[in-house]
C-alpha cells in the first residue's frame, strides 16, 4: 500500500500560466476569424442581391424583346397570308397605276407631271 502522507504529484508551475497566457491570443484569433467570416458573409449577401437585381432586369428585357418579336412574327404571318388574296392583289395593282377593265380613267388638267404615291406603304418588320 501507498503511504497516506505522500505529497501530491508536482506539476510544472509554468504550464498553468502558459495556458492562461495563451487564452487571450486564442480569443483574439477567434475574434479575427469571426470578423473575417462576417465580412465574407456580407460580401456574399451583397453579391447575391446584385445578381438577383441584374437577373430580374435582364429577364424583363428579354420578355419585352420576345413580346416584340412575337408581334413582328404575327404581322409577317398576316402579310404572308394576305399576299395571295384577290383583294390584296387588286389593291397592289391599283397602287402601281393599273386600271380595271370596266373603269374609266379621269385625268385632272392640273395633275403634276410626276404622279405621286397612290397608296400608303406599310413597312414590315
Amino acid at each position: 500500500m501507498e503511504d497516506a502522507s505522500a505529497p501530491p504529484p508536482v506539476r510544472p508551475r509554468g504550464s498553468l500560466w502558459r495556458r492562461a497566457a495563451r487564452l487571450p491570443f486564442a480569443m483574439i484569433l477567434t475574434s479575427l476569424l469571426a470578423a473575417l467570416g462576417i465580412v465574407q458573409l456580407s460580401f456574399q449577401l451583397g453579391n447575391t442581391a446584385f445578381r438577383t437585381v441584374t437577373w430580374t432586369r435582364e429577364t424583363q428585357e428579354t420578355r419585352t424583346r420576345i413580346a416584340r418579336l412575337e408581334t413582328d412574327l404575327r404581322v409577317l404571318r398576316e402579310a404572308k397570308t394576305a399576299l395571295n388574296t384577290p383583294e390584296y392583289l387588286s389593291d397592289l395593282a391599283r397602287c402601281q397605276g393599273f386600271v380595271g377593265l370596266k373603269e374609266t380613267v379621269v385625268v385632272s388638267p392640273t395633275a403634276p407631271a410626276v404622279p405621286g404615291e397612290n397608296c400608303q406603304i406599310v413597312p414590315l418588320p
